[in-house]
């Protein structure tokens, strides 16, 4: 998959996304405070926590999307509001949590809508575009479902073609709150592994919101455990991944399984 080739670009000194003393929370209460984290091209970011933890507002906020209580979000080295909307479309992908198709469309067509930062205003999608689109859709396993009605497909299927449409976006961020929601997993093990050669191959780089810390330990460069009480511990995975901090991020005992090549983590 090589989408992102398609975007003129030069190599970034300034890391892709920089936050400063950033505090985030909803409806009175407070998520995540005084985090400061820097994240640099080809770098891979797992973000861990219970339910209700602030994951998702976290992440919306680290998309331009959701004001922060305090500090401030950077992407290569400069705010959204500096950027301007459709330069921030091209830096950073968002993919949510949950979204619906409101309107029937063919998957390449839903798929397409990814390239529109990248067109003049009134323009029309090209056929480098439509390539970019096929390219994307066959990188996810939906190349043979290009002209199926979007309301026709399972929700793996869906949660596939929204992972499409922003690899046909070809952001240099992908902000990706809960990637593996829905798919069985050989598409959870694809995915990550679709990623991980994107930052190897292309150095994009990507935040994600994930539920099982042995893959993020084993696909990503860098956690951060997102703690109940606002605190934050994060770092490379090798260091921040363990069972004590794990045990206390969960508020349940786990241990430790290392075979030599993996690691995973099993209820004590």
């Amino acid at each position: 998959m090589s989408a992102t080739a398609d975007i003129a670009g030069i190599a970034h000194t300034v890391p892709v996304l920089t936050t400063r003393a950033l505090t985030v929370g909803v409806a009175g209460l407070t998520f995540c405070r005084d985090l400061t984290l820097s994240l640099r091209a080809g770098e891979s970011l797992a973000i861990l926590g219970r339910n209700g933890a602030g994951k998702s507002t976290l992440l919306a906020a680290l998309a331009g999307l959701r004001p922060p209580q305090a500090g401030e979000v950077l992407v290569e080295g400069a705010s959204y509001a500096t950027h301007g909307a459709r330069a921030s479309a091209r830096i950073r992908g968002w993919l949510p949590q949950s979204r619906s198709e409101a309107f029937s469309s063919t998957v390449l067509e839903t798929a397409l809508v990814g390239r529109h930062p990248h067109l003049a205003r009134w323009d029309w999608e090209s056929e480098k575009d439509a390539d970019i689109a096929r390219r994307a859709l066959a990188a996810v396993g939906l190349a043979e479902l290009a002209q199926r009605d979007v309301q026709t497909l399972s929700g793996g299927e869906r949660q596939r073609l929204a992972i499409a449409t922003l690899l046909t976006q070809a952001p240099r961020l992908y902000l990706l709150d809960e990637p593996l929601a829905h798919l069985d997993l050989n598409h959870q093990i694809a995915t990550l592994e679709l990623f991980a050669a994107l930052a190897n191959e292309e150095r994009i780089a990507s935040v994600m919101v994930l539920h099982e810390p042995g893959l993020a330990a084993r696909f990503c460069s860098r956690a951060l455990l997102l703690f109940d009480d606002g605190t934050t511990r994060q770092g490379d995975c090798d260091e921040v991944i363990d069972s004590e901090s794990l045990s206390r991020l969960y508020g349940y005992p786990l241990r430790e399984i290392d075979d030599g090549h993996r690691r995973w983590f099993m209820p004590v």
